[in-house]
């Protein structure tokens, strides 16, 4: 328990005295009829009526002077007002009422009635605590100033602080329940979508013996009883791909992702992906399969196609433009990379302070040219397409151009929000680039894939030709619900 500040000690006294008394401030259970809204929607239904309600929600406002107390619940839906009167109770009850503070968790059993200054509120005929809170909530205050302006004192506005105490976070801020209420039907979203589909959800293994599937770096843990190395999962890919080799056609997955890298705004070393897999498709196919993902998650949020982001209006409707690479940084940067020397594409990246880690690859220069020059002018909808060679070790070569690849990316915002492939199912070519991937890892680079001869073995027992994309849940829902940072649409974020 937190310290035990004066405010504690008054309310575990409290506690004691309701226990002295014979009352279980913590009961099992307590039946509930309607939910807030409920209540508002059907007052005067229920004043006509007579109808006995029952309700329970958290104490937000309390006001008692004698033998009445008004006091605001809040539940999952709302506030709602609550009377009660000494004389409509019991003694015990009544006494129950006086040792009451703003944060219990209390239950409500009476009529629904219209007070002289036109508030519904519920009469209560029996009230009672469903859970008393011994920590006092840091309810912002309400002055005014010497002007008579009105003045908020908050003493839980310290972001990490709310973080931390989600809980608090929760309970206080309306805003913060929505984000997480839309966070849901955007995910919802997305699965009614894959499923009018045809796709079947499915699960693969978090704890992986070999990780893959992303350029990304794993955490490693230890498994006592087996005595073996296992890498918590960075991305389902290759799971998934063994499906479709086993004849499921068309897979999905929601997974969380772990990645032992940094932390920040739009990064999180632990965060929530869809990934689905369509065989005898390509990456054509997955571009129609997710813009209209998130035009449908975008309406499913927000009612309609277009949002604003952080002051900027963003347009969620389909079709979305699609741009190649090259054609990108001929449209954003005025530079036609395909007639560059690797001289003058060195010298282009030495110009904006871009650097690459390993041996020399004109195919990732150009990607990192495109991530310096291009990717902060995406702030709508668009796919940006066909990708050098070098970029993915898991992609089909592009079917005219054996340079690139046929892998996309859309971008909103400035933001990568997925990745999709034609998917390579050649397994003699697709071992190869693993080994490539192995020496350019030994040779310097920061990420790569390793090798892993059990999916080497799915693909040699014949995958179809397969689409394949993966979307960024998190950044999607910051998207859509207009938050700054990935940490506010994670109910738990990690701290350090």
């Amino acid at each position: 328990m937190q310290t035990q500040n004066e405010f504690v000690k008054v309310r575990l006294g409290k506690l004691a005295k309701m226990k002295e008394m014979g009352i279980n401030p913590y009961p099992y259970k307590f039946t509930i009829t309607h939910h807030s809204d409920k209540l508002k929607e059907k007052a005067e239904e229920l004043i006509a009526s007579g109808e006995n309600v029952s309700w329970a929600g958290r104490i937000v406002r309390y006001n008692r002077k004698g033998k009445m107390c008004f006091m605001h619940l809040k539940d999952v839906n709302g506030r709602f007002q609550v009377l009660a009167v000494s004389s409509e109770l019991s003694e015990a009850e009544y006494e129950v009422v006086k040792s009451m503070d703003i944060g219990d968790w209390v239950g409500a059993s009476g009529v629904i009635m219209k007070t002289n200054s036109g508030e519904y509120t519920l009469q209560a005929k029996k009230i009672e605590i469903v859970s008393k809170a011994v920590y006092p909530l840091p309810i912002p205050k309400e002055k005014r100033d010497e002007n008579g302006k009105v003045v908020i004192f908050d003493e839980f506005k310290d972001i990490e602080t709310r973080y931390r105490e989600r809980y608090i976070d929760l309970t206080l801020n309306d805003n913060v329940r929505e984000v997480f209420r839309k966070r849901t039907r955007i995910i919802q979203s997305v699965r009614e979508y894959l499923a009018e589909k045809g796709f079947l959800e499915v699960e693969t293994p978090t704890l992986q013996p070999i990780y893959g599937g992303a350029n990304a770096k794993p955490f490693e843990t230890h498994h006592n009883a087996a005595d073996m190395t296992l890498y918590l999962r960075i991305a389902p890919e290759l799971y998934l791909k063994r499906c479709i080799v086993g004849g499921l056609e068309k897979v999905f997955e929601f997974t969380k992702n772990f990645r032992n890298e940094g932390m920040d705004k739009n990064h999180s070393p632990e965060f929530c992906s869809v990934e689905f897999y369509e065989a005898f498709s390509d990456y054509n196919d997955m571009m129609v399969h997710f813009e209209n993902i998130c035009e449908r998650a975008c309406i499913a949020a927000n009612g309609t196609t277009k949002i604003e982001y952080q002051g900027k209006e963003i347009d969620f409707k389909t079709p979305w433009p699609r741009l190649t690479v090259y054609e990108a940084i001929q449209k954003y940067a005025g530079i036609s990379v395909e007639e560059l020397s690797d001289e003058q594409l060195k010298s282009e990246l030495e110009k904006r302070q871009a650097k690459l880690d390993g041996k020399w690859s004109r195919g990732r220069a150009i990607l990192t040219l495109f991530e310096a020059t291009c990717e902060h002018q995406l702030i709508q909808p668009v796919i940006i397409k066909d990708m050098p060679k070098e970029s993915a070790p898991l992609c089909k070569a592009h079917r005219s151009n054996p340079d690139l690849i046929e892998q996309f990316e859309p971008y909103i915002n400035g933001w990568e929000i997925g990745n999709a492939y034609s998917e390579l199912n050649d397994p003699v070519l697709q071992r190869q680039l693993l080994e490539d991937q192995v020496e350019r890892g030994r040779g310097g680079e920061d990420e790569t894939h390793p090798m892993d001869e059990n999916f080497l073995h799915a693909i040699e027992c014949g995958m179809p030709p397969t689409g394949g994309a993966g979307i960024g849940i998190d950044r999607l829902v910051m998207l859509l619900t207009n938050q700054a940072t990935i940490r506010d649409v994670q109910l738990f974020p990690l701290m350090k």
